[in-house]
């Protein structure tokens, strides 16, 4: 993959017009040169304001010598990988669609909390890819911010109503994160004083991981405990359950919710979003916070992310709340402004009191999962719900009437296949249908359904895991809801007018051009703020986010069917170690906030190979 061009401190203020030769102008002008603001008579006029005359000399006065290097001494380079010549945006572009086209997408129904969905065009167009919605800066600002803050109250008001809880945040990072800022906030307002955390066994497998990365480094003794057996008689400050689990069972957690409440612990239950529709939601059932991923409102798959999570608490809670909380004040003329609740939290004013990073947070994909429930409604969601779910019952339904047996009679999305010693023939058989399944070990393949699955999908399955031909529309009609009864939820959501207005493309469009009217991006302005928003990438640059190359890879898919991306992700690997000087560089911190984190983690972790033990600096 190619580089972008070098950087304005190496290039002296000429224009790429001047004397230019034939070669320099064969693909178009230079990357740089369209995507870094100043031209040249402004970056001179920069320059002889500050006094210098090119920006070598810039970088001679401002830069001490004892720190510099110069690029022809890196000889000391662990992979050899420099960064290639520059290329102009369409070569970039043509080798990203070369990328995304080695790519296999098969149909993803491997589940364990990413999904198959389908983004509405108007979402699509008008906010993954306006930049008057992905170039705007994170709205501190609440005066040139109203039109996002509507958005993620909107946001808030879907996740309140879906998980039945009070008060919710206006989006986490993504589904594991924030259920260790749920397990970080239960501690705070514990009164137990135990450092014990219960972790339901069921729960998706990378929440469990970085809940243990978390906890370890805190101090937290996390357990992982089977919630259909009696909770350990050890005190504990909370218990987190998965509804439903990462196999797809679902459980009425009534009784342990209970259990734990009598004990004097907290409970944490990680979600669904869309199974809340048609399934008991969380504070239905007592639970106090709720976490999960709005991945499945409309948002791609993208190989792992970015995808919007949430957060949920009872009322008592609010104050404990990472990340960000959209409130509603009235403004010095009198009316109603949306602004940012609790911003004392911050942790440059409370330093070692405050609750999080508030950058711990998603903007754009949270105003499309918020737009997805705007769009559709709550009819139009529990049609999804709904039909996902029939999809699944019925898919199970035929496993059994051809012999195959099914492990779990209760679910929602999620079909758990027992096929002993099969499982790595299963899959393939299913993969030789275009569909990827999980091998969840030797026994036993799960199959979960999405908005996305078809009649076709379900006779494919049936073929490959050998129930033979069924009918679908027969078996429909004669099979009964895998939700049980007591389960089923009951009580109404998405009540809100902005949730019953806009069914049509054209008064969704409006909306967000209404909204849209209301920021200031870089469509509009410049911005002098932060570094960490997607304003500063070109057009090009973002272009390739909804190639169905990149956008429709499950994270779970095998290697072998990611070349091109994983191609983009260790070509940038490469360039940033040769560029650095460092032996490696990771790219898993989705944040700068979890970047951060992460430094901190491998720095103790060195310490610690040591035996540097004692260590609590």
């Amino acid at each position: 993959m190619t580089a972008p061009h070098g950087s304005p401190s190496s290039r002296t203020p000429q224009s790429p017009w001047n004397s230019a030769p034939l070669a320099a102008l064969e693909h178009g002008v230079p990357f740089a040169d369209r995507h870094i603001g100043p031209d040249a008579r402004g970056l001179a006029r920069m320059l002889e304001t500050i006094g210098v005359g090119s920006l070598e000399e810039l970088a001679d006065t401002a830069m001490p010598t004892s720190i510099r290097s110069d690029p022809a001494d890196w000889s000391d380079d662990p992979t050899g990988a420099a960064p290639p010549p520059p290329a102009t945006e369409e070569q970039v572009l043509d080798e990203l669609r070369a990328l995304a086209a080695s790519n296999t997408t098969l149909e993803p129904m491997l589940g364990l909390g990413y999904h198959g969905t389908i983004t509405p065009p108007v979402i699509r167009r008008n906010v993954l890819e306006d930049p008057a919605w992905y170039t705007a800066y994170t709205p501190y600002q609440p005066e040139i911010s109203q039109g996002r803050l509507e958005a993620l109250l909107n946001f808030q008001t879907v996740v309140c109503d879906l998980t039945g809880l009070d008060v919710a945040g206006a989006s986490m990072l993504d589904e594991s994160t924030a259920a260790a800022e749920a397990m970080l906030l239960l501690r705070r307002a514990d009164k137990t004083k135990s450092d014990r955390f219960l972790v339901d066994a069921d729960t998706l497998p990378q929440t469990i991981a970085v809940l243990r990365t978390r906890a370890e480094a805190l101090g937290i003794e996390d357990a992982i405990v089977d919630v259909t057996a009696h909770l350990p008689t050890d005190d504990f400050f909370g218990l987190l359950l998965a509804a439903p689990g990462a196999s797809g069972v679902l459980r009425d957690h009534r009784g342990v919710v209970e259990a734990a409440d009598a004990r004097g612990a907290a409970v944490v239950v990680a979600c669904d979003l869309l199974a809340a529709a048609v399934v008991t939601p969380p504070g239905e059932i007592g639970a106090d916070v709720a976490v999960g991923s709005t991945q499945r409102f409309g948002v791609p798959l993208g190989f792992g992310g970015p995808h919007a999570g949430f957060l949920a608490v009872r009322q008592g809670l609010a104050r404990q709340l990472p990340g960000r909380l959209v409130g509603t004040s009235i403004d010095a003329d009198g009316n109603p402004a949306h602004r940012l609740a609790l911003q004392t939290r911050e942790q440059h004013i409370r330093r070692d009191k405050a609750t999080s990073n508030i950058c711990t947070a998603q903007v754009l994909l949270a105003v499309m999962a918020a737009m997805y429930a705007v769009h559709h409604g709550p009819n139009g969601i529990h049609a999804i719900a709904r039909r996902t779910h029939r999809m699944a019952a019925v898919l199970a339904a035929g496993l059994v009437k051809g012999g195959v047996e099914v492990v779990h009679r209760e679910f929602f999305d999620t079909v758990l296949v027992r096929v002993p010693g099969g499982a790595p023939a299963a899959v393939a058989a299913c993969r030789g249908e275009g569909i990827l399944v999980r091998e969840v070990d030797a026994d036993h393949v799960g199959i979960s359904c999405s908005e996305r699955t078809t009649r076709e999908h379900l006779r494919a399955l049936w073929r490959a895991l050998g129930a033979g031909e069924v009918d679908p529309e027969e078996l429909d009609a004669a099979t009964a809801d895998a939700v049980p009864a007591a389960l089923g939820r009951t009580s109404s959501y998405l009540t809100h007018p902005v949730f019953h207005r806009y069914r049509s493309e054209t008064s969704l469009l409006r909306y967000l051009r209404e909204l849209s009217d209301k920021d200031v991006a870089l469509d509009r302005s410049m911005i002098p703020l932060g570094s960490c928003t997607m304003k500063l990438n070109a057009t090009a640059e973002m272009e390739p986010i909804t190639d169905p190359g990149f956008g429709n890879l499950h994270p779970f898919a095998p290697a072998s069917d990611a070349p091109g991306m994983l191609q983009v992700i260790h070509d940038l690997e490469d360039w940033l170690v040769h560029l650095t000087g460092y032996h490696a560089v990771s790219l898993q911190p989705n944040a700068g906030s979890q970047g951060e984190l992460a430094g901190l983690l491998a720095i103790r972790a060195y310490h610690h190979s040591r035996g540097d033990q004692h260590r609590d600096v």
